[in-house]
């Protein structure tokens, strides 16, 4: 009987601490919206913005960064997310330089914003299934941060 009610306290331990660390790494499974067309990201504890959203109406996890100009795909990713390569092209990474695949996104999505049509790149040199969210969809946004909180907004269209 001891046995049995160690195992259920270890058990309970594990979930415990198994959520608090994707609560820590991952804040944003679940996304707050605010009202109208905003969105509200906490920062992970690694320091990055990462939450959920859907490429061509598959779920991906997307990892925000500012400082890749496409959206970025794991390339084993592509049959899922009915993507198709593209062009050979050079892409500068964190990691050097690197041959990608050309291709393009029919619908990009996340909290309240989609965008359509949106250039990216097949990346064979990307592990796990985090896709980077580049500026070729940062550029429709507007970021205010203020301490772990980043929040999106769509830029207002003129003319």
């Amino acid at each position: 009987m001891a046995l049995v009610a160690s195992l259920l306290v270890l058990g309970m331990f594990y979930l415990y601490f198994e959520n608090s660390l994707q609560a820590r790494n991952n804040p944003n499974r679940q996304l707050q919206m605010a009202p109208g067309t905003e969105l509200v990201l906490k920062r992970s504890g690694d320091g990055h913005y990462i939450f959920p959203g859907t490429i061509n109406g598959q779920p991906v996890t997307f990892l925000l960064d500012t400082g890749a100009t496409l959206v970025s795909v794991p390339a084993h990713l592509a049959g899922k997310l009915g993507l198709e390569a593209g062009a050979y092209q050079q892409s500068i990474t964190a990691n050097g330089t690197v041959a990608t695949r050309a291709t393009r996104v029919k619908s990009l999505s996340f909290g309240p914003f989609n965008v359509r049509e949106v250039p990216a790149s097949l990346n064979p040199g990307m592990g796990g299934n985090q896709v980077l969210l580049g500026m070729s969809v940062l550029k429709h946004l507007e970021f205010t941060q203020r301490g772990d909180t980043l929040i999106l907004r769509a830029l207002a269209r003129t003319g």
